[in-house]
């Protein structure tokens, strides 16, 4: 059973504005929010504009007085995970980009446009840290860590190769699996390194370099969403391919891929950081790959992990701070929000 996709026409006279298949159907390409097939899309774009921030924002005074006093375990841990992420938001901004073309309608190939701009901005958010805090020549060293790390470079090909195989061969199928893969990429092989981010904003340490990864994190949990979303409207107009075997490829994926991130986060934090348990972290990323296959609509693949052990990171990842500092709360807000909307009561 195999679908081959059909790129998106750049203009169809004869199609109307409103599409006809989330995939392989009929538009004209032209947007109006008015006349889009998905009721979710509007929205998302709403959300995904007020979300909108750039590193300029932030000044990384203190952050360049702490960083020398950190240990130099935690300076090596900040630097490598900083490059990962570097690394996942590059081939992020351009996976965006091949699948929009495949997608018929056109409020859905805007999201995904609005995604790799946002993708853009957290690399040039990497660069802004780095050039605030080490010298050029350090800087260029840390975006150079995924050719020389054998554990980044294992764990980084796991997810380029899902991606590779849609782009070379696109299909139904390889849409599925690939954003399985995308889900993986930007809900679960980021977050020990979050996680880290925040154990050290909790402790007054490196606070605007964290409230940035908080932006990243609000900004990947939208990502996660709208391809989740993709993923059930492909299943919904091509059931055929919702098969056991698509359910243990989801499965059998995340187990690697949790397995992989633990990896990484014992090479990483291990038990070199103060104040964060290994036993902990690697109990949250197998949390979290529940909690993603859960979206896509499956069972969870750690069953045994029922609460997310870190759960003073609520305080950060799960809510919007509106554009705040974590201590300051000193508002840069395009949107507001409630002090008792920051999730803080959750400690």
């Amino acid at each position: 059973m195999t679908t081959d996709l059909t790129n998106r026409k750049l203009m169809d006279n004869t199609a109307p504005n409103r599409s006809t298949r989330i995939i392989n159907g009929e538009s004209s390409n032209i947007l109006n929010w008015d006349d889009v097939r998905f009721s979710w899309a509007y929205p998302k774009y709403k959300k995904m504009l007020s979300n909108f921030w750039t590193p300029f924002e932030i000044n990384m005074a203190q952050d360049l007085k702490q960083f020398p006093q950190l240990s130099e375990e935690e300076q090596d841990a900040f630097l490598k995970i900083i490059g990962l992420l570097a690394l996942l938001d590059s081939i992020q901004t351009d996976y965006a980009g091949k699948v929009a073309d495949y997608l018929t309608d056109s409020s859905l190939n805007a999201l995904m446009i609005i995604l790799a701009q946002q993708e853009v901005i957290h690399n040039h958010s990497y660069s802004y840290v780095l050039s605030s805090l080490v010298s050029k020549q350090k800087q260029d060293e840390v975006f150079e860590f995924w050719r020389t790390e054998p554990i980044l470079e294992k764990r980084n090909a796991f997810v380029t190769d899902g991606y590779q195989a849609f782009v070379e061969d696109p299909t139904v199928e390889t849409l599925l699996k690939s954003v399985v893969f995308d889900v993986i990429l930007e809900g679960l092989f980021f977050y020990s390194g979050f996680a880290f981010f925040y154990h050290l904003a909790r402790n007054q340490k490196m606070v605007s370099s964290s409230t940035m990864i908080n932006y990243i994190n609000r900004d990947e949990q939208l990502h996660v969403d709208l391809f989740v979303k993709i993923f059930k409207e492909v299943l919904a107009e091509y059931p055929e391919y919702h098969t056991e075997q698509l359910s243990d490829f989801v499965q059998t994926t995340f187990k690697q891929a949790a397995e992989l991130e633990i990896e990484w986060a014992r090479h990483i934090i291990g038990n070199k950081i103060d104040g964060i348990l290994l036993e902990d972290v690697e109990n949250y990323i197998r949390f979290y790959a529940n909690v993603r296959c859960k979206q896509l609509g499956y069972d969870k693949p750690y069953p045994e992990v029922e609460k997310n052990p870190l759960r003073w990171i609520k305080a950060y990842e799960d809510v919007d701070l509106g554009k705040s500092d974590f201590f300051e709360q000193k508002s840069r807000q395009y949107t507001k929000v409630n002090y008792t909307d920051n999730g803080f009561e959750d400690l």
